[in-house]
């Protein structure tokens, strides 16, 4: 799986909005907290108001913040909100795609890798990130050293 610039930014400037709590928090400091390039940030954080993700107010007392409550909104939902689907193929959903022959199996494949990441990626909220405290099944998978390690490209 590789994750987007923007759905990468998205995810920090959301876990930031997390611990903001209710209170209006501007791009610029959304931008500093998280090292994230001004211009680039609004334009995410655009698409998040649009998708109900995030509200906005202008003024000297505007900001951001978040549209619901940070352990309602999952970080399957902010990447859905920038990126669109979880998992696509030559930019269709899996189970619209068909192999024939040897690669028949392919897939179920992506069907079930679809379903994997959904389930880590539904079950972490902001809320998780807020906290420092991920849900024990993701947390699980963390404490395996080989999780760590990037497989060889021999």
């Amino acid at each position: 799986m590789r994750l987007s610039a923007r759905v990468d930014y998205a995810l920090r400037a959301a876990a930031e909005l997390a611990v903001s709590g209710s209170s209006p928090v501007t791009a610029v400091q959304l931008a500093e907290a998280q090292q994230i390039p001004p211009k680039f940030l609004e334009n995410i954080l655009g698409q998040l108001r649009r998708s109900g993700l995030v509200r906005s107010q202008r003024g000297p007392e505007g900001g951001y913040w978040l549209a619901r409550p940070a352990g309602e909104i999952s970080l399957a939902d902010i990447i859905r909100a920038i990126d669109g689907p979880l998992l696509g193929v030559r930019g269709e959903r899996p189970e619209q795609v068909g192999y024939r022959g040897a690669a028949h199996s392919l897939q179920e494949v992506w069907i079930a890798l679809r379903a994997s990441e959904r389930g880590i990626l539904e079950s972490v909220t902001l809320g998780h990130l807020a906290s420092g405290r991920l849900p024990e099944p993701v947390a699980e998978l963390t404490k395996d050293p080989a999780a760590w390690q990037s497989p060889s490209l021999i």
